[in-house]
């Protein structure tokens, strides 16, 4: 089992922890990744663009020339996709571009992304992280601690406003609980900051 290090708010280090080999030291499957990846912002996706086809641009109605004898090209409406101010070929139309991915492969993506996170050294546990009112500046100080570098997603056991608060104004810091990890964020992160809580829910959940 890959131990940790548990540092506190200081980045002093105050114990150790031993993370499942199940969740925390599986061969990385780079292809589960690409899949929930690709799910996650697909999911996120509004699908709101429209066009209009020639069906739908108002006007159009009369044949531009007649059909013969001009030397021109023949044409049947001004609204044509070749026209300005024609209609789109093929217009994009309002979809729902969300789709389910399989349990397993649900299962098995998460497991990767946290297991990339210990192989590539890109985790840090803290024993606890609460603060007694929002300030930015102490947040700022924690993470400078403990080295908590670039983008820094801060995983929490439960809900707490005040360290919410005071990581939402600093830039590439995101805030997450255990039951709303997803992998894009995992990844798109260059630090993860667990809390020794939200190890154990999350060993809970994925053992």
């Amino acid at each position: 089992m890959p131990k940790i290090d548990v540092l506190n708010v200081s980045g002093q280090r105050v114990g150790e922890i031993e993370l499942n080999d199940g969740i925390f030291g599986i061969e990385v499957n780079e292809h589960v990744l690409y899949e929930a990846v690709k799910n996650y912002l697909a999911n996120q996706r509004q699908g709101t663009q429209s066009a209009k086809t020639r069906a739908e641009v108002r006007g159009g109605g009369r044949k531009p020339w007649r059909q013969k004898g001009t030397g021109r090209a023949r044409q049947g409406s001004i609204r044509a996709p070749q026209w300005i101010g024609g209609g789109v070929v093929f217009a994009p139309k309002p979809r729902d571009y969300s789709y389910k991915l399989p349990k397993k492969v649900k299962r098995l993506a998460m497991k990767s992304a946290l297991s990339s996170k210990v192989k590539n050294n890109e985790i840090i546990v803290l024993d606890e992280l609460t603060m007694n009112v929002p300030k930015t500046k102490d947040m700022v100080n924690i993470l400078k601690n403990i080295n908590a570098s670039k983008k820094v997603l801060v995983v929490l056991a439960a809900k707490d406003e005040n360290v919410i608060k005071s990581a939402r104004n600093i830039k590439g810091v995101k805030t997450t609980l255990v039951n709303t990890l997803n992998v894009y964020d995992i990844l798109n992160h260059d630090t993860f900051v667990v809390t020794k809580e939200a190890v154990q829910k999350i060993e809970e959940v994925y053992v």
